[in-house]
């Protein structure tokens, strides 16, 4: 079975047990387009030009996961810009995980850093007829905060711009957007840097 059907597979086994497309989206590391494209293979319907990113390997074992986040911290807030300590500032209050992947990341730096954990529910995860973003009313509020967005991968950039409008709207200042892989490579979103640990970039 090649990389694709195996793709095909997981998608379509994904949508039997229940979950969303962006929920599917997140799970594989894809974009909207690529997750449809994925479940109903359109006849004349060109696959999109993607790139699949699976880091379940690192993803299912704590201490792995634990690892790639310390990377995460000490990459981005020790060493960002060439400077060996962030003045106090800059210093962030709370950190933002996105659903789902970013959640259990922004978990682990909060902890470490002792800082407040907000977690950011995507507008394509809900079954609404009208899907809007939300934040979890269990973790911590934003309103007043400033924060950094933490999410495994960029596709697009378009549930990250979602996230930052939100926090936003509610009062809070994101300082940054930090997340494992790039597949876009972007600096920015809405004027908040994006610092990525792996930047994909597809040649020829």
């Amino acid at each position: 079975m090649s990389s694709l059907e195996e793709l095909i597979t997981k998608a379509k086994a994904l949508q039997a047990d229940g979950h969303t497309p962006g929920q599917i989206s997140d799970e594989l590391g894809v974009s909207m387009e690529t997750v449809t494209w994925l479940l109903t293979q359109q006849k004349g319907m060109e696959a999109p030009k993607d790139v699949h990113i699976d880091w379940t390997a690192v993803g299912s074992h704590g201490m792995l996961l634990s690892d790639m986040a310390m990377m995460m911290l000490r990459r981005f807030f020790y060493f960002g810009e060439g400077e060996a300590v962030r003045p106090p500032g800059e210093l962030p209050e709370t950190i933002v995980g996105v659903a789902l992947s970013g959640v259990p990341l922004a978990t682990l730096i909060a902890a470490e850093e002792g800082l407040r954990l907000a977690v950011y529910l995507p507008a394509k995860h809900s079954r609404s007829e009208t899907p809007t973003g939300s934040l979890s009313g269990t973790f911590s509020t934003i309103t007043g905060q400033r924060c950094i967005i933490v999410d495994d991968v960029v596709t697009t950039g378009a549930t990250l711009a979602e996230a930052i409008g939100f926090l936003r709207q509610h009062g809070a200042m994101p300082v940054a957007v930090w997340s494992l892989f790039d597949k876009r490579g972007v600096r920015e979103i809405d004027g908040v840097p994006v610092q990525s640990l792996f930047t994909i970039s597809r040649l020829g």
